[in-house]
């Protein structure tokens, strides 16, 4: 069976120890890596979360930079460094800040940032949050110091979602990019499945059983109030938003056996993608929003396709091993990560789509579900270390790989957020 809802269906029921916070282990060295410099921030040692500390997990998850020893003394934004000494112990850039707490309570966080080879002051930003948001300040300054010395955006101030379950209780989470700072969403006696982002990031599409069959839901994630979305006869299930977010394409079996259907996001009457006797599912739309990739058993195992929203010209893109399931399409359209059966273990792979290369990023046995970032360098993913589930994040050429792992608490199906808007 390829359908998305019952694979994970089945997954659900396995007894998960309770969630909790998570923490962050990088492991592998990328080819290319900018080695900077990041300061404790003057300040911070009075604050639960240190700065600097987020700042740094943040740039070495990336596998974009190699985060070197600080030099001695105490730096703020408003400090010149001593950019010699600084080039002799092979610094490329150099960051500093402070936090201070002002007087209506909230705490104004600084940085600076220094390119140490050229000399030259790359500027700041200045932040004024409550307690709260600290993290996200930090994070916001990762992505400034990302954006500066790369060229990219940052995604560390960005979200994640995912689904655990704990005895009988399945929740949906919200959480910091790197998994910490997590809220429930929902919580429910009954499976929660499929999550997926709205292109605004303000809106959750997810599968629940509590009607004990599969529908979908669209959840406001600020204000925690949700609308049925899809409750049609039989299986409502894998929704995906287009890129303008006005529509849902998702699979139903309301005119028997489970085929694509397009829904306005706002519901009502939805559209069948093609006439198939054919298992398709899985839909996942392009970035231009003209063409939905999605898993079809229609060549005799399951593989990814690609069809027209006019549900014209469907094409087979899968062409290496033979069950290729769960696709993602990186916001450039460059890449397809997915995952493939080979010799019985379930390992992520990634696709050229230009050139049809292909290759696996991981050498784990039980991965799922794949989410690229929003700036399409690094991806999401579920898998299985040491027998318990793991959230995982990698850089696309699988060479840097963080686990976002907890003491407690295995996780399912995480989704990427997109950049806020």
């Amino acid at each position: 069976m390829i359908k998305r809802y019952f694979f994970y269906f089945l997954s659900c029921f396995l007894s998960l120890p309770a969630f909790a916070q998570f923490r962050i282990e990088v492991s592998g060295v990328g080819l290319t890596q900018v080695p900077v410099v990041i300061a404790p921030f003057r300040g911070q040692e009075a604050l639960p979360q240190k700065i600097s500390e987020i700042i740094k997990a943040d740039l070495e998850r990336s596998g974009q930079f190699r985060v070197i020893p600080s030099p001695a003394g105490v730096f703020d934004e408003s400090s010149r460094p001593e950019l010699s000494s600084l080039r002799q112990a092979g610094a490329d850039a150099f960051a500093s800040g402070s936090a201070t707490k002002l007087a209506d309570g909230r705490f104004d966080v600084r940085f600076r940032l220094w390119d140490v080879v050229k000399g030259q002051d790359l500027g700041g930003r200045s932040f004024a949050v409550n307690a709260p948001d600290l993290r996200l300040a930090a994070h916001r300054v990762a992505d400034d110091i990302y954006e500066k010395l790369t060229g990219d955006k940052g995604v560390f101030s960005t979200r994640i979602a995912y689904v655990t379950k704990a005895g009988q209780r399945y929740q949906l989470w919200v959480a910091d990019a790197d998994g910490e700072n997590a809220q429930s969403a929902l919580a429910s006696p009954e499976p929660i499945i499929s999550p997926a982002w709205s292109p605004d990031g303000n809106q959750l599409a997810y599968v629940s059983f509590e009607s004990r069959k599969p529908v979908v839901y669209v959840h406001n994630v600020g204000t925690g109030k949700r609308r049925l979305i899809a409750n049609f006869k039989g299986s409502n299930s894998a929704p995906a938003w287009s890129p303008d977010g006005t529509t849902l394409a998702l699979t139903l079996s309301r005119d028997g056996g489970s085929q694509l259907f397009l829904l306005p996001a706002v519901g009502g009457e939805p559209r069948r993608l093609m006439q198939s006797p054919s298992i398709d599912t899985e839909p996942v739309f392009s970035p231009d929003g003209q063409h939905i990739y999605f898993v079809s058993d229609r060549g005799g195992s399951p593989q990814i396709y690609r069809v027209a929203v006019s549900g014209q010209g469907a094409e087979r893109v899968t062409f290496t091993g033979s069950y290729n399931i769960s696709p993602s399409i990186s916001q450039d359209g460059r890449w397809l990560a997915y995952i493939s059966r080979v010799g019985g273990a379930f390992k992520l792979h990634l696709m050229n789509l230009a050139e049809g290369t292909v290759s696996a990023i991981t050498d784990s046995a039980a991965d799922e579900s794949p989410s690229f970032s929003p700036n399409g360098r690094m991806l999401v993913y579920a898998t299985q270390q040491q027998g318990r589930e793991a959230l995982m994040t990698s850089t696309l050429d699988g060479k840097v790989k963080a686990r976002l792992s907890g003491q407690q608490g295995d996780i399912r199906e995480p989704h990427w957020g997109p950049f806020f808007k």
